[in-house]
């Protein structure tokens, strides 16, 4: 049977005596465009039923979560630029915005779960980094949720401001027809040029696109 996240890791912390519990995750590491998304949640009320790793539920149910979670718990989305990724590495820009995204919760949490193998080094709280955390521990998987759900809204604004491109539909990833535009329509200052099909493109190789 699929694992499905629950609140053991949360309550093995607060058994430590450590109350205000995060979960941080993010989004977005393997576009070609747009920032990488994440999102840091406390609850604080009734966990709702139903939470699971973003990519495994639909957009309609993620939808759906979205404003459950909002409501019981203290939470925070926030972003590292496309200039960040191309200056510090997508890695280092992907544990930014983790970091932001504690930082702007309303309380600071005693806590920290951090879906992944690295902590982020610049996180100066208790932490402890979970494989796979986002389908083991609810707070992670709902801040799984609010990150890519506040990130594919933004590159449907995104697609608005550059046409033809399909982010509304691939979220900026290298799908087909992402890399068809990128050669038929060129570059977008959105783009993350230290990614390799970006950068060749720009370099005159388009020979790995197609």
């Amino acid at each position: 049977m699929a694992e499905k996240p629950d609140f053991s890791f949360e309550a093995a912390a607060q058994a430590r005596g450590l109350a205000r519990i995060a979960g941080v995750d993010e989004v977005g590491r393997g576009p070609l465009c747009g920032p990488v998304t994440a999102a840091a949640v406390v609850f604080t009320g009734p966990i709702p039923e139903g939470l699971n790793d973003s990519k495994k539920l639909s957009a309609k149910r993620r939808a759906a979560l979205v404003e459950e979670i909002k409501a019981a718990s203290d939470w925070c989305v926030a972003h590292a630029s496309v200039e960040e990724i191309d200056t510090i590495n997508i890695l280092q820009a992907a544990h930014l915005a983790m970091c932001r995204a504690v930082a702007g919760l309303t309380q600071v949490p005693q806590h920290v779960l951090v879906d992944g193998n690295r902590i982020p080094r610049d996180l100066t709280f208790s932490a402890e980094a979970i494989v796979k955390g986002d389908a083991r521990s609810v707070s992670i998987a709902a801040a799984s949720i609010l990150a890519k759900e506040a990130r594919d809204l933004l590159m449907v604004d995104l697609a608005q401001q550059y046409p033809g491109y399909g982010w509304e539909r691939n979220a900026g990833y290298p799908t087909k027809d992402h890399l068809a535009a990128l050669l038929d329509l060129g570059v977008t200052p959105v783009h993350r040029r230290s990614f390799k099909p970006v950068h060749n493109i720009l370099c005159q190789d388009i020979s790995v696109t197609r």
